[in-house]
């Protein structure tokens, strides 16, 4: 994941420090630099910004007006000579407050909690279940009770631990809705629960008291998978 960010600093030494510290991060997509507030603002309008690096002692509009006049605030560092700031700042709901001069490792400390906000709000919700289409019905079936699939004709068999449900629901549908990080398509016929899998002799996947082949199409990506 990318964040994009602006520096917003008046002090030109001040902001080349900033931003060969920004540049250093793999994390950090450094969009554009500013030496006024006011100018930024136009740019806060028509942009998608994650984070401003922002100085709060400047010329003309401050960068405390300048969080009074965001509708949506991004992630805000402020980076400041005066540490007077600091409160108001934190008011604001800033992300962190940094006492210039600061070291790169003091700098990190702060990406990171930002980095790691936005990943915990961005990460995506993670379904235990999935909705199998029966006859008449939708039926629920929790992931963790899935142990293969096994396609018989027209119809896909889900075998669970202590039941069958058979479905016309197709092949491809079904890796669409099951996570590829635990289910993997081993053979035209057949899916297979990767924490299921007790065995693999020869090309044979030994799930409970089946033997279930690995086709030369998947064998590669089954592997793979597994290592």
């Amino acid at each position: 994941m990318k964040i994009n960010c602006i520096i917003i600093e008046d002090e030109p030494l001040a902001m080349q420090r900033l931003r060969d510290f920004v540049l250093k991060v793999p994390f950090l997509n450094l969009m554009q630099c500013f030496d006024s507030a006011i100018e930024a603002i136009s740019f806060l309008g028509e942009e998608t910004v994650d984070l401003l690096f922002l100085d709060i002692q400047m010329d003309g509009f401050t960068g405390i007006q300048l969080l009074e006049s965001i509708n949506k605030m991004p992630g805000v560092i402020i980076t400041t000579a005066f540490d007077k700031y600091a409160l108001k700042g934190f008011d604001l709901n800033v992300s962190d407050y940094l006492l210039k001069p600061y070291t790169f490792e003091r700098f990190m400390q702060a990406v990171t909690k930002v980095y790691d906000r936005l990943i915990a709000i961005n990460k995506p919700e993670i379904k235990n279940f999935i909705f199998i289409k029966t006859e008449y019905r939708l039926e629920k079936v929790n992931l963790d009770e899935i142990f293969f699939i096994e396609g018989m004709r027209d119809y896909r068999c889900i075998n669970l631990d202590l039941k069958r449900i058979m479905t016309l629901q197709n092949f491809g549908d079904l890796e669409n809705d099951l996570p590829s990080k635990q289910f993997c398509r081993v053979h035209k016929s057949f899916i297979v629960a990767l924490d299921k899998i007790e065995s693999i002799e020869r090309d044979r996947i030994k799930i409970k008291d089946n033997l279930i082949p690995i086709s030369e199409t998947y064998k590669e990506n089954f592997y793979n998978l597994i290592k």
